[in-house]
């Protein structure tokens, strides 16, 4: 542990922060995968609802630099590609 209060402060907000972030990735691979569940289903209406809430965290995670914006790039064109594959 630090000993230097500034440190000390530093950890615990990297702790917060480190809370965060997993829970948003966590959150991003649960849409992606509920996006593969609907197009695996059949499920037209439902992929395209999924898509579009994942295509919103995909986003919101290239803007706050959780994930590389090619990352959510090569993601939103597969999902894109396998709901479009439905219809």
């Amino acid at each position: 542990m630090a000993n230097i209060k500034s440190q000390k402060k530093r950890a615990l907000t990297n702790a917060k922060k480190n809370l965060k972030n997993n829970s948003e990735k966590s959150q991003l691979k649960t849409a992606i995968k509920k996006v593969n569940a609907a197009v695996a289903a059949n499920d037209k209406e439902a992929a395209i609802q999924k898509f579009n809430e994942a295509n919103s965290l995909l986003d919101k995670a290239a803007t706050s630099h959780l994930k590389h914006k090619n990352y959510v790039a090569r993601q939103k064109a597969r999902l894109a590609k396998a709901v479009a594959s439905l219809g």
